[in-house]
């Protein structure tokens, strides 16, 4: 059975944009509204602004140019008129006729007169006339009107969807089911599940416009905190069935106090003693650990990691090291063997990456599978069928936004050389980024959190400065000045060579389209898969990828390493270090680094992480703008290391973005990675938050985790009262049954798991039956580790 107005032919045109039912149709909301009851007069709009104005066709004509054709609309209020100009706009020529009502959406820009005003490409819609129906008139003009992103051409435009959400919401008036008890909709002052619907298609009269376009209506809010809700209880619940799970319950004695005592080089900070200790606790429990550690660049995660690895091997149990990049492996697996000599015990380390010769492959899966190798550090070569560990204890994973989940789940449950499971490892997932609270609560909220909020002693502060690169010759001078003081430097390049874009490590910064500056189209295009599509339409100023067309004319790392070997730089011992070269390049190049054998090292940005080298006081980055936020904070954090003072250096080329404007001007400003990775989500949305789309990122309808942070606060303690709550849930819920344990959370209101008294059985019974559905269709959670 089919809705009014959708057949056969059209479920087909909206499966792809993933509405399968009436209700993904009903959660398909408007991403703006137009104020149809008092539309903007032209002569009070003014250039700078986003309007919407309602006005008559006037006419229109079609220009022929060397690149395009450009189109142009005229309309106008009594004597007032607006351009609306339309760049290969062959296709509007004809569509248009004087006297039609027409409604524009665009920014209002000066136009040739300094009394006319102009769109560049504005959103626009016919509206209807005496010609039309009652009920068109009735949805189209006169009232707060919703308008929806396109699905699928002119005939699935806004008019049709209000038409037919309209009838649908009257066909299921009074049948549309509740999923929160009533009791806490009451409390958080929260409209029911179908007032919210028909009033965010439908506003009222009375609706305050602001409030509907930030989506801050208590429909909206609603909405929002209904998605959140479902996602955090899912989150605690999968904590919980963790919990049931065998896992390795290690020892720490004497002897596992002393081994720990035995390899840390300097006292460590206080910081770095909690979070050992927190996770030091989690792996003495029964249930396997998963924690998150997390700090800023400099901030000594690993040691603390290296530590918690010394702690699995005291106990007679493997360790397993996952890093992203060979270059990053290589460096985990020198620091660990420095680090390791000063053990009594000694244990055996092995190197497994991709690039190894197949003997040298065969002789680590050897020592791995008879247990021989302790201490276990890799790339993705890990996760190999071939790879089996004899007794795997702690799995580390760093970098895990460079990881899918299902890689860390593959790791985890790998079988013993007999072909069984064992007990479950622990893991500790670490991130060199530091991650927004927001984040923190959703995409790693079946983590638990252990944060590194300060620096090792001895470290100095960063100067931060931005240069463009007609400067470049003082950039190279203060260089050579700083080598004959005995320091070293970094200079890195976005590619390799030419404009190929074969670093898988390289993160483009995604502000520049192809052919100029200005930011790409929106990343609700109609080529990207449905999933892409909606996660990418929740938050703000998400762009395109930069296309490789616009990398041609960048600088690259081969041919600067040539120019200022024989130039600026002669002289100097200037290195060269890249993705292409294979380990055993890479390893001797950075040793010779380490050493102070290379005066000045060219590279790309497979130094952004793991590269620890204390004399190195200089970091000039070459076309900066082009680069993340993140990217450029890990870079910078590559020096600082030692006592002298150091300098980072941003050098940018002839035009920069108004996006990466404001990424420079933070770095200039703030050193802080928890600030900038504040900035950075906002800027970029947690979809590009990471430099790829993260696998892992719950898919949402109606939430913006930029925008709805308190609302996400208030979702997780709700979600945390009700698993609290001493009724027990229907059979078969999911992933299981939560009991009364844990500590009561608070929030607004709260008043305890006695707030839940009220909930009836059958409102509990829903809220689990929700909760399976959302869980494994809607936000398309991997159920792994």
């Amino acid at each position: 059975m089919y809705v009014r107005g959708v057949g056969p032919r059209v479920a087909a045109m909206l499966a792809p944009k993933a509405i399968l039912t009436a209700e993904d149709l009903l959660y398909h909301l408007p991403f703006r509204y137009e104020d149809r009851q008092n539309p903007r007069s032209l002569d009070e709009i003014r250039p700078g602004e986003t309007a919407s104005v309602i006005a008559e066709v006037r006419g229109s004509r079609l220009l022929s140019t060397r690149r395009a054709p450009i189109f142009e609309l005229t309309v106008g209020q009594g004597r007032h008129t607006l351009e609306c100009i339309w760049f290969n706009g062959g296709y509007l020529n004809g569509k248009f006729a004087p006297g039609q009502t027409i409604a524009v959406y665009g920014k209002i820009e000066p136009a040739r007169s300094p009394s006319h005003f102009q769109m560049i490409q504005p959103q626009f819609e016919l509206l209807p006339d005496e010609g039309d129906d009652a009920e068109t008139r009735l949805l189209e003009v006169g009232r707060i009107t919703p308008v929806y992103e396109s699905l699928g051409g002119s005939r699935l435009a806004s008019r049709w969807q209000r038409k037919v959400i309209f009838h649908l919401l009257d066909s299921v008036r009074g049948a549309v089911p509740e999923h929160l008890p009533a009791a806490m909709l009451g409390r958080l002052k929260l409209p029911d599940r179908e007032t919210a619907l028909r009033q965010v298609h439908y506003p009222p009269e009375g609706t305050l416009f602001p409030q509907l376009q930030a989506r801050a209506t208590p429909a909206h809010r609603r909405l929002i905190f209904e998605e959140l809700f479902f996602l955090e209880l899912g989150l605690e619940l999968k904590r919980r069935r963790l919990r049931e799970r065998a896992g390795i319950a290690f020892a720490t004695t004497d002897k596992v106090r002393e081994a720990l005592r035995e390899v840390l080089p300097f006292h460590p900070t206080a910081a770095q003693k909690r979070a050992l200790g927190e996770i030091v606790s989690d792996m003495r429990g029964p249930s396997p650990m998963r924690r998150l550690l997390q700090g800023d660049v400099g901030s000594g995660k690993t040691i603390v990691a290296l530590q918690a690895m010394l702690v699995a091997m005291e106990n007679g149990y493997q360790a397993a090291l996952m890093a992203p990049t060979e270059i990053l492996a290589t460096q985990h697996f020198l620091a660990a063997r420095k680090l390791l000599e000063r053990s009594s015990r000694k244990p055996r380390i092995v190197l497994l990456t991709g690039s190894l010769d197949p003997d040298r492959k065969r002789l680590a899966r050897g020592l791995i599978n008879r247990g021989e190798a302790q201490l276990v550090i890799g790339t993705h070569a890990l996760i190999e069928e071939k790879v089996e560990f004899d007794r795997l204890g702690l799995v580390v994973v760093d970098e895990q936004h460079r990881f899918g989940v299902v890689q860390r789940f593959r790791l985890i449950k790998k079988p013993r050389p007999d072909g069984t499971e064992g007990a479950e490892p622990d893991v500790l997932v670490m991130t060199a980024t530091p991650i927004p609270r927001t984040l923190a609560l959703s995409l790693y909220g079946d983590l638990d959190l252990s944060v590194l909020d300060e620096l090792p002693p001895g470290r100095t502060p960063i100067a931060t400065r931005r240069v463009p690169g007609d400067n470049a010759e003082k950039v190279w001078e203060f260089v050579r000045k700083q080598v004959k003081q005995g320091r070293q430097a970094y200079v890195v390049y976005p590619v390799i060579e030419g404009s190929k874009d074969d670093q898988p490590e390289l993160d483009f910064s995604n502000d520049y389209a192809p052919g100029g500056l200005e930011p790409a189209p929106s990343a609700a295009s109609k080529t990207r898969s449905a999933r892409n599509r909606k996660a990418a339409e929740l938050f703000p100023k998400t762009v395109e990828p930069a296309s490789s067309t616009v990398k041609a004319g960048l600088k690259s790392a081969v041919e600067m390493h040539a120019k200022l070997s024989k130039g600026e730089l002669a002289g100097l011992h200037v290195g060269l270090l890249h993705g292409r070269l294979d380990a055993d390049e890479k390893e001797i190049i950075m040793r010779r680094f380490q050493r102070g054998e290379i005066d000045v090292l060219v590279a790309t940005t497979v130094i952004e992480v793991g590269v620890d080298v204390p004399n190195a006081t200089v970091m000039v980055v070459e076309h900066a703008e082009r680069f993340g936020m993140a990217q450029l904070h890990q870079l910078r954090g590559r020096v600082g290391r030692g006592a002298a003072k150091s300098y980072c250096v941003l050098m940018t080329g002839p035009r920069v973005s108004p996006l990466a404007e404001e990424r420079l001007n933070a770095m200039v400003r703030t050193q802080d990675g928890f600030e900038l990775a504040e900035l950075d989500l906002a800027m970029r949305g947690p979809g590009e938050f990471f430099g790829t789309r993260q696998a892992g990122l719950p898919e949402f309808r109606v939430a913006n985790l930029v925008r709805d942070r308190e609302l996400l606060e208030i979702a997780k303690v709700e979600a945390t009262r009700f698993a609290n709550a001493p009724a027990p849930p229907p059979s078969n819920p999911l992933p299981s049954s939560p009991g009364p344990t844990g500590p009561d959370a608070s929030g607004p209101d709260a008043s305890g798991p006695d707030a839940f008294s009220q909930a009836t059985e059958a409102e509990r019974a829903r809220v689990w039956a929700r909760l399976k559905d959302a869980w494994q269709r809607r936000y398309g959670l991997v159920e792994a580790g």
